[in-house]
């Protein structure tokens, strides 16, 4: 498993990131947790991590500080820095500590998968290209396509006479390019389960010509064939074999050329995607795929009642709504996008939006089902929508559990807003809070979350600077006055905090705004 280290200051901050990754990448990541740069770096001491997700402003050691010490650290990981604050200087200072991503709070889902693929694709090819040493013309030509295939500009530097010498001018006649995949219950194939699996292959086709086995990239296994029903052969011969598990195949159309290389393997990439409607096939063939031109507007009232009915006890009516989103007469004749674009929707509109509400209280309820964050984690239809319905029947007992506790929870947050607009200048943290309404701390910093939609801390910063801000526009107060009068615990903090908030300087903003209200009198 690839080890993924996350260190940031907010406990809902790591879990959230682990719950979203979990659910698109399922059993891939080992995960790790820190509260500050101190405690990641103590940690891989320990143990190094392939990849490391630090936010910048921390207490104790912040990311900044944490990347300096890393510089001397013998074995680095790959580093994404998160910030709630899109600033030109921290992107400069990710420059010069060789950070691979910058992602700013709150993180996108799609940007942050973008980042995650781009790592692993990184991390497997040094995995790949670790001992080169000895290669055979089998394996030169191999490396040879896997070149062309990942990288760009590798086209022009293969030549006819580069084909020939590999034993591979074969492909100029024609060729059929193959995605091989086992079915291993959404988890990746570690560099030597790959190896094996490609022994395997080729001991089946001992005796045939003109065909080879090469790498994706991306941990996949690749075969080109001239004879597109070598795949039909090796299926069978899979079948009648005591290797285990089912043999799937997806196959492009016949192409011409290693400079279409690229075109074969996107088609065979996505016919792979069908195996899910279509898992009977050991072969899929992109050109029956492609005639599947039918298509289908995407339910997204259905889901949005879907949504509207969790929590109210209304089981049935949810279950004859999934009926109709995810109705199997439906998806088994329209292109794969139609249930990937449905697929991405419940979790969106659903799942992510429970998670956004109840935070890490539903966290242990949507672990066990991460699956569900992508179809490909899934051989058939019927189990992932067996999932799916799972899923919804355990968040709608959970959500009418909580709205059974909430008339108790909205009063004790209703006074607990009481204190925080009285005390907000005092020495405020979460334990004096929950102490003072006898609390559990874990307990009130949930609550607190879900109730407010932020932070125990962001909400006092923010009641603070919007009383500091009172009192720029309506007092001759000094600054550190001010800073003093509202609760920061120092005028230096105060100014720091208050440009990047507002974005200007706090004798900025008190001069802009009595130059307003005087225009105002005016007017």
């Amino acid at each position: 498993m690839i080890s993924l280290l996350i260190v940031d200051d907010e406990k809902i901050i790591r879990r959230g990131l682990q719950s979203v990754i979990e659910r698109q990448f399922p059993n891939l990541f080992n995960y790790r947790f820190a509260e500050n740069g101190q405690e990641a770096l103590e940690l891989l001491r320990q143990e190094p991590s392939d990849i490391m997700f630090t936010d910048i402003r921390m207490p104790i050691m912040d990311g900044i500080e944490l990347l300096e010490q890393l510089e001397e650290h013998p074995i680095r990981p790959e580093i994404v820095l998160l910030s709630g604050y899109n600033h030109f200087v921290y992107a400069q200072k990710a420059i010069r500590f060789a950070v691979k991503d910058y992602l700013v709070k709150p993180v996108k889902r799609e940007e942050l998968f973008a980042v995650l693929e781009r790592l692993m694709r990184d991390i497997r090819m040094r995995e790949e290209q670790a001992d080169k040493a000895g290669k055979d013309a089998s394996l030169i030509a191999a490396e040879l396509v896997t070149q062309h295939l990942t990288q760009k500009d590798a086209g022009e530097t293969i030549t006819q006479n580069k084909l020939k010498q590999a034993g591979l001018s074969w492909l100029e006649a024609g060729y059929t390019l193959g995605l091989l995949t086992r079915r291993a219950g959404g988890s990746q194939p570690s560099s030597t389960d790959a190896a094996a699996f490609r022994n395997q292959i080729a001991e089946l086709l001992q005796g045939h010509m003109d065909w080879m086995l090469t790498r994706d990239g991306e941990g996949g296994t690749i075969m080109i064939a001239r004879d597109p029903v070598m795949f039909y052969q090796l299926a069978e011969r899979w079948r009648l074999s005591v290797y285990e598990p089912q043999l799937r195949i997806a196959i492009s159309e016949s192409v011409h050329g290693i400079e279409q290389i690229r075109w074969a393997y996107s088609q065979a990439k996505q016919t792979l995607k069908y195996s899910i409607v279509l898992p009977e096939l050991d072969v899929l063939d992109y050109t029956s795929i492609s005639e599947r031109n039918e298509r289908h507007v995407v339910p997204v009232e259905l889901i949005q009642r879907l949504s509207n009915l969790m929590g109210m006890g209304r089981g049935n009516e949810m279950k004859q709504l999934l009926d109709q989103i995810l109705d199997v007469r439906i998806i088994s004749c329209c292109e794969i996008g139609y249930l990937e674009r449905i697929s991405q929707l419940l979790n969106e509109e659903l799942f992510d939006k429970v998670f956004r509400i109840y935070g890490n209280r539903v966290l242990g309820l949507l672990s066990p089902y991460a699956s569900v964050g992508h179809i490909g984690n899934f051989d058939r239809f019927e189990h992932y929508y067996a999932v799916v319905g799972q899923l919804l029947d355990s968040l709608d007992r959970f959500i009418q559990d909580r709205r059974e506790q909430a008339p108790t929870e909205q009063n004790t947050m209703q006074k607990v807003l009481a204190y925080l607009q009285t005390h907000y200048a005092d020495d405020l943290n979460m334990a004096v809070v929950s102490n003072h309404f006898s609390l559990n701390y874990s307990y009130f910093s949930q609550a607190f979350q879900e109730y407010y939609g932020e932070s125990f801390s962001n909400y006092v910063r923010r009641l603070r600077l919007d009383k500091a801000k009172e009192l720029l526009v309506h007092s001759d107060l000094k600054v550190y006055e001010i800073s003093d009068q509202v609760g920061f615990e120092n005028v230096k903090h105060f100014t720091r905090i208050f440009k990047d908030t507002e974005g200007v300087t706090a004798l900025e903003y008190r001069s802009q705004r009595r130059l307003f209200e005087i225009q105002v009198s005016y007017d």
